[in-house]
């Protein structure tokens, strides 16, 4: 069988150049475009963990084997329609692409920065492991990008977020030395996806290789730079292309000598990176290759470094002026819906910040963000209207299973659930509700989905029409 008639879309030098680099794999390495692509989610494990996700979770999955929280599921399914989804339970990421964030381990109280973010894959499952400590900087240059990236930030119940819209160079400028983790999952030719998304292979050309290697290695400094003494970097492509792999990883080694490239993890199927790829360093063997002949999943590379000296948690707490009015209207919503803690954390007053009719919680750590474009700095809690306070979404979906008494808690079955996804005014049943009347959250097994007002039997619902299924 010829190679088009295994795969009629791949770019002929492509396909020369990978039979150059894969040698006897090549066979299967072709004949896994036969094959179709998996899918897959990610578990928030700062909400749920996999014992009870598998216990409520109403479709078919099974875990994917390198990926702790990572679970395939079958295709036919469409898992964003499940509350479970809309409760930010879990992310629909590619299998391969989970990858990164879980081997750059970040720990609570830890300044970290994602620093080519959107759509948000790798900065909510970086946030989730933050668990509401410290801080997590969600950066993007696209604008329409960051977009995306603050809506998942959001349904993700991420509270200690910056999300900015900044060339990398400005976040230099701000930040250097600054970061404990950092993820740079660069912009690249795309080759690894060349299975899920045709249209990439189309586009391709040898060219483009060598022009992204350029933008790779000019990010890659500046990312090695905005890191503290002892912090970690992790570097990750989606392609297979050894100029933006091997020797990007060989030129930062070269450039800034007390960067030291750390040994990721050998799971089964990884492939660990050729010296020969990058200029004939040895230490090359400690990044990792995936290979979608090897694993169930397209294709990644990644390599991980450590900058030389000793790290520390020492960060400046947050404190903000809060507005007596808010205070006092905030206040007052708390106790109607008897919050007990934000994200299973105390609420701490001293974060709180009113911009104009707008009450934001800001992240726990102070920094100075003044001059850069971002779209959120926190949490947004919500409104301060006439002698009340209006929750926000992204204040529902900040709040975990007990942080507050006044809940509608259904089953995931329970058809009520989509209705209130799609904007209706629901029924409820004698003791469905906590509390008689006023602010209360609808639930998906305990889980929030969002705010509604309940009078007599009937929940008026509060979920955003742009939320909206």
């Amino acid at each position: 069988m010829t190679e088009q008639n295994h795969s009629p879309f791949l770019p002929k030098a492509f396909l020369v150049r990978m039979k150059e680099m894969l040698g006897g794999e090549y066979e299967a390495f072709l004949k896994s475009y036969e094959m179709p692509r998996t899918f897959g989610l990610r578990l928030n494990s700062a909400k749920i963990d996999a014992e009870e996700f598998e216990r409520i979770v109403p479709f078919e999955i099974s875990p994917i084997p390198w990926v702790e929280n990572g679970y395939f599921y079958p295709p036919e399914v469409r898992p964003s329609r499940c509350p479970l989804y809309q409760a930010g339970l879990y992310y629909l990421q590619e299998p391969s692409a989970m990858t990164p964030a879980s081997c750059l381990l970040a720990e609570p109280g830890e300044a970290v920065l994602d620093l080519c973010a959107a759509p948000g894959g790798k900065a909510t499952a970086l946030g989730a492991m933050l668990d509401g400590a410290g801080l997590l900087v969600a950066n993007d240059i696209s604008a329409s990008r960051t977009r995306a990236l603050l809506r998942n930030i959001e349904l993700f119940g991420i509270p200690n977020a910056f999300v900015a819209n900044e060339p990398p160079a400005r976040l230099l400028d701000m930040f250097p030395g600054y970061f404990h983790k950092i993820l740079l999952d660069a912009p690249c030719s795309g080759e690894g996806m060349f299975r899920k998304e045709e249209a990439l292979a189309r586009d391709w050309t040898p060219e483009k290789s060598l022009e992204l290697s350029r933008i790779q290695k000019d990010l890659i400094l500046q990312a090695a730079d905005m890191l503290r003494p002892g912090g970690q970097l992790l570097y990750s492509t989606c392609t297979f292309a050894p100029e933006e792999d091997e020797e990007t990883v060989s030129w930062l080694l070269a450039q800034r000598p007390d960067m030291e490239l750390l040994e990721l993890p050998q799971r089964e199927g990884f492939s660990p990176g050729v010296p020969e790829w990058g200029g004939g360093d040895p230490r090359l063997t400690r990044c990792v290759r995936l290979f979608p002949h090897k694993i169930n999943g397209e294709g990644h590379f990644m390599a991980l470094f450590q900058k030389a000296g000793i790290p520390d948690l020492v960060q400046q707490p947050a404190r903000s002026r809060t507005n007596p009015d808010t205070e006092k209207w905030l206040r007052l919503f708390f106790e109607e819906i008897g919050l007990h803690s934000l994200g299973g954390r105390p609420f701490d007053w001293k974060r709180v910040e009113t911009r104009k009719d707008k009450v934001y919680y800001l992240p726990p750590v102070s920094t100075a963000f003044r001059g850069l474009n971002f779209l959120r700095n926190g949490l947004y809690l919500g409104d301060l209207k006439k002698n009340r306070f209006e929750p926000s979404q992204s204040l529902a979906l900040a709040l975990h299973k007990g942080d507050a008494e006044a809940v509608v808690s259904l089953p995931v079955g329970d058809e009520r659930l989509t209705r209130y996804l799609k904007g209706e005014t629901l029924s409820v049943l004698p003791g469905e509700a906590a509390h008689e009347k006023g602010w209360h959250l609808l639930c998906v097994e305990g889980y929030p989905l969002g705010f509604g007002k309940l009078v007599g039997q009937t929940l008026k619902n509060k979920y955003p029409p742009g939320w909206r299924l």
